[in-house]
């Protein structure tokens, strides 16, 4: 094999194994945009990695960022990803900015959190999620420019609803996401998000960010329409399943304290096989 095919190939391992939510939907693209899907994946999964292993310091993401231009900018480096990440980038024409920006936004996890009103929230969101979004984007293929407005806005739903579903376990690594304004409004500390009871008050905040989501949700559901026909069951998919993943939540009346909320392979086989039905008719 090539060095590049054996790069993709490192890239779908990575997102097979790794990819929990993300990896359902690849299944229904078409091959060539499932592997881009898998390279840019499995980037991200290794910035995420760098801000979350022990010892992680701003040197060694600030080594990563070198190869990383090094990469858009002439021979990939020696990271198996890189290959392959250089192709789908090129092939895409997917903006260099993103990538800086999903680097920026693992790097500010490298410190203890505290982020003081929704605005620096919605900031952390964009550089981690709604950046995925308009990568994702220009591998599934757009001609409206307002794709771009909902992607990002639907990058901020899906990170909503992960900082919901993970508040307890973020809160016991000194990572509190959920704006001061926030807790102030609803008399919660955070040393009551890093306990494992859900309080009356953690559940009514809980329930006041769960409606940012959900409105959040509903105006980037055009997108699917926006994006070429080949990509929309993907699309789809990724959004159903998120969307079940809070409405879940919701459903346990936000108690989410004593442990994670998922949903079950079951339930993600289902929305995949909704999503082949919609590319089959």
């Amino acid at each position: 094999m090539s060095r590049l095919a054996d790069s993709y190939a490192h890239c779908v391992r990575v997102a097979r194994e790794r990819a929990k939510n993300f990896y359902y939907s690849f299944l229904v693209l078409p091959e060539e945009k499932r592997l881009a899907m898998c390279a840019i994946y499995a980037f991200m999964r290794e910035c995420d990695d760098l801000s979350d292993e022990a010892g992680a310091s701003l040197a060694n993401i600030a080594g990563w960022r070198a190869e990383m231009q090094q990469t858009l900018t002439g021979p990939p480096a020696n990271h198996p990803v890189w290959p392959a990440f250089q192709d789908t980038v090129r092939k895409y024409r997917i903006p260099a900015r993103y990538f800086h920006e999903m680097i920026d936004g693992v790097s500010s996890d490298l410190e203890p959190r505290r982020i003081e009103t929704f605005d620096e929230l919605y900031r952390y969101c964009y550089l981690v999620a709604s950046v995925v979004g308009l990568t994702t984007i220009h591998i599934f293929g757009f001609d409206d420019p307002r794709a771009l407005a909902l992607a990002e806005q639907c990058g901020i739903a899906f990170q909503l609803t992960n900082i919901i579903r993970d508040v307890r376990e973020d809160a016991v690594n000194q990572r509190v996401y959920l704006p001061a304004q926030d807790l102030a409004r609803f008399s919660v500390t955070p040393e009551a998000l890093a306990a494992p009871v859900t309080t009356p008050e953690i559940r009514q905040l809980l329930e006041f960010e769960g409606g940012r989501a959900q409105e959040y949700y509903r105006l980037s559901r055009p997108l699917i329409a926006m994006v070429r026909e080949d990509s929309r069951p993907a699309l789809w998919a990724l959004i159903e399943i998120y969307s079940q993943l809070l409405n879940r939540i919701e459903q346990r009346g936000y108690d989410v304290m004593p442990g994670k909320v998922r949903l079950s392979t079951s339930e993600k086989m289902t929305v995949l096989a909704r999503a082949w039905l919609r590319r089959l008719f």
